[in-house]
């Protein structure tokens, strides 16, 4: 077991490299920094010097070996628009994505797996088909067009709901968080659907094919000559088989729903890093791009090392063939 957790800490490792190398080519070839820090008409001389400043004119692999360096102690240089380092406004934004991406995954983890688990059981009843229906919609529809209806029939037709913001915060430590106010909470709902709609019709129409696949399976028909109660074989035996998939497409999508906040944090002027990020691309802003490719990175990484790790717990036959030699 240990020799295939560091198995997979040095792929891991590989990935972070080879996004590094993307992020640090970033600087060679989306424009000269100097430009972005100094004004037209600032004299050549001044120019040059802020070059050697920034580390220039050093060759190029000494270039990049001195921003992994930074990077791995969370130095990712001064935002060219903000003035600031980079570290500070991910850490002031992250945060909201967090908060966001949490209720977003709990929403679509939760629903999700139930609505797969109801349309598995009854698959012909009424409610099975309206699921359906709206797992067809989750799916085809984009998300910036859920976000604007969600906004027209929540916010400004009805009234119920804040159609942007985060709402009042309270700051702990560091940390600023919704949760504990009345607004911020009303404000999470709507991106919160937003972001986990898709997720979550994707974890329902898996969870019922798994369902349906395992109903039929030998072991499930022993189980019911057995005696088992109806109960006992559907949470006990069949949801619990479906779970390796399941833990698959969680993995994968939390760390997408992270990364790929951006479109509705757009929408509602979510305060995350997703919203830094466009504000970063409008503005040419080189370390924050290559800071935010970084850390979505290292949050793919991160999840699928604890994915590959949560698969031998869930299943035996895997811890198996882990042991056995290659």
């Amino acid at each position: 077991m240990l020799a295939f957790i560091v198995r997979r800490a040095f792929q891991a490792l590989g990935v972070l490299l080879t996004v590094g190398l993307i992020a640090f080519s970033m600087f060679r070839f989306a424009g000269d920094p100097v430009n972005q820090i100094v004004s037209i008409d600032t004299p050549a001389a001044e120019r040059e010097e802020v070059r050697r400043s920034l580390g220039l004119d050093d060759p190029v692999p000494i270039q990049f070996a001195r921003y992994l360096a930074r990077g791995a102690k969370g130095d990712f240089g001064v935002s060219y628009q903000f003035r600031q380092p980079v570290s500070d406004l991910l850490a002031e934004r992250m945060p909201a994505t967090l908060e966001l991406a949490f209720c977003a995954t709990v929403f679509a983890i939760v629903f999700g797996i139930l609505m797969g688990v109801f349309s598995g059981l009854n698959r012909e009843s009424f409610m099975a088909k309206v699921f359906q229906t709206i797992s067809l919609i989750g799916i085809s529809l984009p998300t910036f067009l859920i976000g604007i209806l969600l906004i027209y029939l929540f916010a400004v037709t009805l009234g119920w709901l804040p159609s942007y913001g985060r709402g009042d915060t309270i700051r702990i430590g560091w940390w600023s968080t919704g949760f504990l106010t009345k607004s911020g909470l009303t404000a999470l709902i709507l991106p919160s659907i937003t972001l986990g709609l898709f997720q979550m019709t994707l974890i329902m129409r898996i969870v019922r094919a798994e369902m349906l696949e395992v109903l039929r399976t030998d072991y499930i028909k022993f189980a019911r000559a057995r005696g088992l109660t109806t109960r006992a074989i559907n949470f006990g035996h069949a949801l619990k088989n479906t779970l390796v998939p399941v833990i698959t497409i969680v993995g994968l999508q939390l760390g997408s729903v992270i990364a790929f906040s951006i479109i509705t944090e757009t929408v509602f002027q979510w305060p995350g890093m997703g919203l830094l990020f466009v504000q970063a691309v409008q503005n040419v802003d080189i370390p924050i791009m290559a800071a935010y490719l970084m850390l979505v990175a290292l949050i793919f990484v991160v999840i699928n090392l604890a994915v590959d790790i949560l698969y031998t717990v869930v299943d035996p036959r895997l811890r198996s063939s882990i042991r056995q030699p290659a």
